[in-house]
């Protein structure tokens, strides 16, 4: 009887041992605190050098037509009509992709999106450089526009996803200063590159000043290409899919490069599953997608959407669409699509005008210099629309002796320099700001102020006051377009925040296909028409953001 005892007897503290190991084993992490323990560091910083480019392309992309115009209405014989067109045809591009690359991106992941979109957008851009007539250019920048739909959207969730919410809200002002970035370097390359009269024939190609300037700008999406090589998939994700020895992978990779510690020595050993599994309410039979946070270890949750491979996919791809709209999200995803149509429409159809305005501007002070003529807005808008119909109309005839000129110089293009520099400091003062006011009153004092300043220009009565208002218009507008992106991201869940943000930019980009090709026409009935067209947008859309439902330095969901 004894030995049993004995035997019996040191049982206990070993099963006392193993009571004690498997909580410390299943302390299953979340991905905020996964992100939170991965720090931030040398990662960080290589990931928002490898954005520069990324965000430069996507510039360049929709905003190289508005620099050339000037240069290249005589060499493809453009009305005020194919300016507005050249204009809009990106946003067309963007549109129609809109909703394929927020399900790609969503289903397939956003680095490799981020890798095809950079490729095809390359080939699209150097497409244009080469092209020989408007509908050639037309047609590539349309197919520049398909293409580079998916990057922009992927670029901003894959960055967000990337960060801890202590610098998340910060890093998107971040994203908005590389752009006033990419805007700066534009007006920078096209003082350097279009006043040249360069007219070079190879074979059957005429190759001028304006097509190597749109050739330069592929140089951004060729390096994003390169570089997003490197980079690992977004752990969300990954987490999201049920592939948590991947975002455990890519956790480890963050914290040896941002902490110099071995990746082994990562505290964090084991993830939740975030799987967004779809529950089923049988007396509605309404499908909610749930989030569900278990610990595992050992065996990768299947992704249920990967379970029946091909067959499902297309099937996926719409029961993601379906929570949007259907409650709670419907009608927050509306109010989110309607501001950003409002508020992009203003700010890119103000934004890509202003090359075009800025060139005639100085065409028009050095005509009527020495003469006391007012160089008010309401002249410069009879001006340029009177040029344009006179050169149009000069090409056409094609008699010799009267000849389409171009008055391109260096000087044409300082303007746009000053907008884009003031744009830059107005980015880097908000993202300090934003941490301590929050994106939302940035977003509605931003939109208030450009709405304020795009009517005021009608009351402009000098070249400076002119740039003045379009710069502090312009800044203001981006500041706000940057916020609206950064408050939907924080709105909605991972496993529809890409296809949100697609959507979002689908309107967004439909509003300023819209407005690119209202202003030339409303140029044609005065100088107050297009400017209270962006006034009144402006201004619905601060009202809009108002009333969005934004906390600071909330939790991804």
């Amino acid at each position: 009887m004894s030995e049993p005892r004995e035997s019996g007897d040191p049982k206990p503290p070993k099963t006392a041992e193993h009571q004690k190991d498997p909580p410390q084993k299943e302390a299953a992490a979340d991905f905020e605190a996964a992100i939170d323990a991965a720090g931030f560091g040398m990662f960080n910083i290589l990931l928002l050098v490898a954005a520069v480019p990324a965000a430069m392309g996507t510039v360049y992309e929709t905003s190289t037509m508005s620099y050339i115009l000037p240069s290249a209405e005589c060499d493809l014989k453009l009305s005020l009509l194919d300016k507005g067109i050249l204009n809009a045809i990106t946003y067309a591009g963007m549109i129609s992709s809109a909703v394929l690359w927020g399900y790609l991106a969503d289903t397939k992941g956003r680095r490799n999106l981020l890798i095809v979109g950079y490729a095809a957008d390359t080939i699209c851009v150097l497409g244009g450089a080469f092209s020989q007539s408007r509908i050639q250019l037309m047609v590539f920048k349309y197919l520049g526009g398909f293409c580079m739909s998916g990057p922009f959207a992927v670029l901003m969730t894959y960055l967000t996803e990337l960060h801890g919410r202590k610098h998340r809200q910060r890093i998107m002002m971040i994203v908005g200063i590389m752009f006033s970035i990419a805007t700066l370097t534009l007006p920078g390359l096209a003082m350097v590159i279009l006043p040249e009269t360069w007219n070079i024939r190879i074979w059957t190609l005429s190759l001028t000043s304006w097509q190597f300037f749109v050739a330069i700008t592929a140089l951004p999406s060729l390096l994003s290409f390169v570089l997003f090589f490197f980079f690992p998939e977004s752990p969300k994700f990954l987490m999201s899919k049920g592939r948590n020895r991947e975002a455990l992978d890519a956790f480890k990779f963050m914290y040896h490069l941002n902490s110099r510690k071995p990746k082994d020595s990562f505290p964090i050993k084991l993830l939740a599953n975030e799987v967004i599994v779809p529950v089923k309410k049988h007396a509605k039979k309404e499908t909610i997608p749930t989030e569900v946070k278990l610990p595992t270890e050992g065996v990768e949750v299947q992704d249920p959407e990967n379970q029946d491979s091909k067959k499902s996919s297309l099937r996926s791809g719409f029961t993601q669409l379906r929570p949007l709209f259907t409650k709670p999200y419907l009608g927050l995803s509306l109010w989110v699509y309607l501001l950003n149509f409002c508020v992009l429409l203003g700010q890119n159809t103000m934004r890509l005008w202003l090359p075009q305005l800025f060139a005639s501007i100085n065409e028009y002070e050095n005509l009527m210099s020495g003469e006391s003529q007012s160089t008010s807005i309401c002249n410069i808008l009879e001006y340029s629309v009177n040029r344009t119909q006179i050169q149009l109309e000069a090409v056409s005839l094609n008699d010799p002796t009267v000849e389409c000129r171009v008055n391109i110089t260096a000087s044409t293009y300082t303007n746009n320099l000053i907008v884009a520099g003031a744009g830059l400091v107005a980015y880097m003062l908000a993202g300090f700001l934003v941490n301590l006011v929050g994106v939302k009153l940035i977003m509605t004092s931003g939109l208030l102020v450009a709405g304020g300043c795009s009517i005021g220009m009608y009351w402009s009565s000098s070249a400076a006051s002119t740039v003045a208002l379009a710069s502090l218009f312009v800044t203001m507008g981006s500041i706000s377009a940057t916020s609206v992106i950064s408050a939907s991201v924080s709105l909605f869940p991972t496993s529809l925040r890409t296809m949100i943000v697609s959507l979002e930019m689908m309107f967004g980009r439909l509003g300023s296909l819209l407005g690119n090709i209202f202003f030339p026409a409303l140029m044609g009935l005065g100088c107050v028409p297009p400017f209270l067209m962006i006034s009144a947008f402006m201004l619905a859309g601060c009202f809009m953001a108002a009333f969005l439902p934004l906390k600071n330095k909330a939790a991804l969901k």
